[in-house]
């Protein structure tokens, strides 16, 4: 997949100074620039590609809401602000999420997890392939042992629940996220995978058999909650 170019449109020194290293610490993104107004922004823009803006709001000459209504062809825009009162107006911007400063890297992540998942969705619907062929069903950005990990779908094996932590098993090695399952569980693509105990996310394609209250992955059983049986038995029929 080809790196998404990114512009930092932000007045504060501080911010643009986590929004470069957080986009730094991501390999599928680029940094394009950095301007501190919507007008330095209008002449890049002009003259250099861009897919991601990370949008401030409250910006000297004309508010980032203001700039992003502007633009004929906009790149797709996470807007970035103190001022959660605009959250409602952003989304109706087309944005691809709202970041209330300050946010932690984690969150970050999930928002440019967002613009992955955008950014295929329109390459399919314009017939162009949306990933290589080891990528075919696309990707997480997950960050564990201080490092940023871009994990394919199709690498994982099973994830699995322990207290505030998420354990991603991938085929010889484990990697340990800080979130809560549920948001995790938000981030994975439907379809592709299925909760089947309060503690276990599996790949539907992994599944080998079932017998009893388990479900072999790979040679791994993984219990079945109860109350996750009935779906997973129907999606199993297809």
């Amino acid at each position: 997949m080809e790196k998404l170019r990114c512009l930092v449109i932000e007045d504060e020194p501080l911010s643009q100074e986590i929004l470069a290293r957080y986009i730094a610490d991501i390999p599928e993104l680029e940094l394009a620039g950095i301007c501190g107004d919507a007008l330095q922004a209008s002449g890049l823009l002009r003259n250099s590609a861009v897919d991601l803006i990370f949008l401030d709001i409250n910006l000297p000459v004309i508010s980032g809401m203001h700039f992003v209504k502007s633009l004929s062809h906009p790149p797709m825009v996470i807007f970035t602000t103190a001022y959660p009162e605009f959250a409602v107006e952003g989304f109706e911007a087309d944005a691809v999420d709202y970041l209330v400063k300050p946010f932690s890297f984690e969150r970050f992540l999930k928002a440019v997890n967002k613009t992955f998942e955008r950014t295929n969705y329109l390459k399919s619907k314009a017939g162009l392939p949306a990933a290589t062929e080891h990528e075919t069903t696309g990707f997480l950005i997950l960050r564990a042992d201080k490092k940023v990990h871009k994990v394919n779908y199709s690498e994982i094996l099973y994830l699995e629940a322990t207290g505030d932590y998420v354990k991603v098993h991938i085929a010889a090695r484990v990697l340990i996220v800080h979130e809560t399952f549920r948001k995790m569980e938000e981030q994975l693509p439907d379809g592709l995978f299925i909760r089947v105990h309060k503690s276990f996310i599996v790949p539907l394609g992994r599944i080998r058999f079932i017998e009893g209250n388990q479900v072999n992955i790979e040679g791994t059983m993984i219990p079945i909650g109860l109350v996750y049986r009935d779906n997973l038995m129907k999606l199993m029929k297809g």
